[in-house]
């Protein structure tokens, strides 16, 4: 006679001997997955072709000198992990962000018109595409700005020029997201130069270096994370410099090293963009304008008071100062102006 439990009783373990098999594979599948080492992420830049969102077309395309005021928001836990639009692994705790047109990567420096705070951001990922938005951040980079509580910030965005060169050249070269980045800090901290950057411009040679000046001039290095503060202190009439009202708090990041004063260079003319009563403020100031060229802070006196004079150059003609001058004012600062070596 048939054993119909019997049989069933077979069916059963049978079912259950393959379904343990499958987990056992699956689990093993897993596993392999994740043991060894960690492998680099190869760079890659990119500039996409244009793509519609809702109804709006966007076209990237590649910009050294992008200027834009809007809405800032924050993106994190859910993203992180994931790919971003260049094809790197979006890591939240890293200072990158999202922009809808702009080469992957490029380099902003993002300030919070609300409360001053500043950071420094790698482009690597498309978005955000609410229209009033023109920024996505990561969690770092909110963090940062202080804007993870509020969500959304107002923020004004300029694109470093020569940082961004340097990161296309080394992603063009294959390198990933961490020798971007550690290229990056490196150029920001003011210990080397970008590599592979093409001078612009602006940047005409500096005359040949005379003996110091009596008293020697204290410079102060460039600091490019240092925090915007609005108003920017005005630097008087043109007649001469005179101390601001700026509040005197510390910047944020505070990195005064020690460099090669170019103003001990005899002859050649500067820009100056503004007279400040302490290093703390000429360190701000400062820091918004290092992508334009190089930077000095000058000790000086006007009416029996010290003051700090933030400068561009030198420069050997006066035409070239200009070229300077009317771009910084282009960019919104007014108070730049070409003066003579002293």
């Amino acid at each position: 006679m048939y054993d119909h439990n019997g049989m069933a009783l077979v069916l059963e373990k049978s079912v259950r001997f393959w379904m343990a098999l499958t987990l056992l594979a699956a689990l093993g599948a897993c596993s392999s997955r994740h043991q060894g080492p960690a492998v680099a992420q190869r760079g890659m830049y990119k500039i996409g072709a244009p793509y519609t969102i809702d109804g709006v077309t966007y076209v990237p395309m590649e910009e050294f000198q992008h200027v834009e005021t809007g809405t800032a928001s924050w993106y994190g836990p859910g993203f992180h992990g994931k790919s971003t639009a260049n094809g790197e692994t979006y890591d939240q705790t890293d200072r990158t962000a999202a922009h809808r047109t702009l080469q992957m990567p490029s380099v902003l420096r993002v300030t919070n018109l609300d409360n001053g705070q500043s950071t420094i951001v790698r482009v690597n990922d498309r978005g955000p595409y609410a229209r009033a938005r023109v920024l996505d951040v990561s969690r770092a980079a909110a963090q940062e700005l202080g804007m993870t509580q509020s969500g959304t910030a107002r923020v004004r965005i300029e694109q470093l020029e020569m940082e961004s060169q340097a990161v296309k050249q080394i992603a063009l070269g294959g390198g990933g997201p961490d020798e971007q980045r550690a290229a990056l800090d490196k150029y920001i901290a003011g210990r080397r130069g970008p590599p592979a950057v093409v001078a612009t411009a602006q940047a005409t040679p500096p005359p040949p270096p005379a003996p110091p000046q009596t008293p020697p001039v204290t410079v102060y290095a460039s600091n490019p994370r240092s925090p915007a503060v609005a108003p920017i202190e005005a630097s008087g009439s043109a007649g001469g410099d005179v101390p601001g009202t700026l509040g005197t708090g510390p910047p944020t990041v505070a990195t005064i090293a020690s460099s090669v004063t170019s103003l001990q260079a005899a002859g050649g003319f500067y820009v100056q963009t503004g007279a400040f009563s302490t290093v703390g403020n000429a360190e701000k100031q400062r820091g918004l304008v290092t992508s334009y060229g190089s930077t000095e802070i000058s000790p000086a006196s006007s009416g029996g008071r010290e003051v700090y004079r933030v400068r561009l150059g030198p420069y050997s003609t006066q035409d070239a100062a200009g070229i300077v001058a009317d771009r910084l004012k282009r960019s919104g600062y007014g108070d730049a102006r070409v003066v003579s070596a002293d």
